[in-house]
């Protein structure tokens, strides 16, 4: 199983809005068979590593199947898994976890233990839900895994008094930035970070063939349809206040505009969350400023930081959440550490909220 969830790894860049599933085929002690995922609407790991089985000369007739996923029992953009595991005559299936999606949830074990085939599930259980932490919280909830990433000096800002940024962090760490953004469904950033530093909000990273949708929260469509997010790749533009001039000049090149209008002019971010859901985003991964930050925060939106801290002081300068004044320590926002890893000359904090 072990191999298998290395594998499922690998599918993570190019699979969404699919899981990304690792399967490895075993029989008289030797892997007779693996693969993973590949791009929606081509095989699944089942499928890819019973050809690479075949393609090896070997027989999958009695063998162990470890999958890190329930192998899917429906009829979608490929056939059914189960069934394949099934006319191959494997004997074992074992799978880390069952599929919580509404077309699968169990079925996939049942047709081939009703099809004689010995099912166990719940092996490496929780690092199978770690690879696929998005797709699962958008089944079991209706919501994608939302993930922001900040960088900061080690007295807590994230840019000069003045505003200047570029680049507090070094190139290892933006890198590994770039990693997190290819295995996103979508990049989302605010009016104040695109006004600032005009990004491409794209995934520069070896392995990626993927772009994510790239979201934009601009309450009144005020910024200019000519800066760099909005040329090339899919983007959706979210406002408070639709005017029909302003969005046809977006929707003129491509660009589509919504309206989600939430309190206080601002955009619904939690409805906003809920719309990528339904476009089967799984996970959010955010690049945005202190306010559009705050927000997220406040809203209870973010599933997980990722912080990263350069060894430098800078003085007065930016914070990196706007929160509001709270008058007692037990109204912070609580968080519990997950990881800690040294990227090049900085260090990379995981967190998440205490819940």
């Amino acid at each position: 199983m072990r191999r298998a969830l290395e594998l499922a790894k690998k599918a993570r860049f190019n699979c969404p809005p699919n899981p990304a599933v690792g399967c490895v085929i075993v029989k008289d002690r030797r892997i007779i068979g693996e693969g993973f995922t590949q791009k929606t609407g081509e095989a699944h790991a089942e499928v890819m590593a019973l050809r690479d089985a075949a393609s090896r000369g070997e027989s999958v007739a009695g063998a162990t199947v470890y999958v890190t996923l329930e192998p899917c029992s429906h009829y979608g953009r490929t056939p059914p898994c189960a069934l394949a595991l099934k006319n191959a005559k494997v004997a074992r299936v074992v799978a880390a976890l069952k599929d919580p999606n509404p077309l699968v949830a169990g079925k996939g074990l049942k047709m081939l233990e009703e099809a004689g085939v010995k099912v166990e599930c719940g092996l490496e259980a929780e690092e199978a839900e770690e690879i696929n932490r998005g797709f699962l919280k958008r089944q079991r909830e209706g919501m994608p895994w939302v993930r922001t990433k900040m960088a900061m000096s080690v007295d807590g800002n994230t840019a000069l008094a003045n505003g200047k940024s570029q680049w507090i962090t070094s190139e290892e760490a933006r890198a590994d930035g770039h990693f997190w953004r290819g295995i996103s469904g979508a990049v989302l950033t605010g009016l104040g970070t695109v006004l600032a530093d005009n990004p491409q909000m794209t995934a520069r990273f070896e392995g990626v063939t993927r772009q994510p949708l790239k979201v934009v929260v601009d309450s009144n469509l005020s910024l200019n349809p000519d800066l760099k997010i909005f040329q090339g790749g899919k983007t959706l533009l979210v406002c408070a206040h639709y005017d029909i001039v302003r969005a046809e000049n977006f929707e003129s090149q491509g660009v589509e505009v919504i309206e989600l209008p939430g309190k206080d002019g601002k955009v619904d971010l939690r409805a906003l969350m809920r719309e990528l859901a339904k476009r089967e985003i799984n996970d959010v991964h955010v690049e945005a400023g202190a306010r559009l930050n705050g927000a997220l925060a406040m809203e209870g939106l973010i599933d997980e930081y990722l912080i990263y801290v350069a060894p430098v002081f800078l003085g007065d300068g930016r914070r990196l959440l706007d929160l509001p004044s709270f008058k007692d320590l037990c109204e912070g926002v609580a968080l519990e550490f997950t990881d800690i890893q040294k990227v090049g000359p900085d260090v990379r904090l995981m967190l998440r909220p205490v819940r």
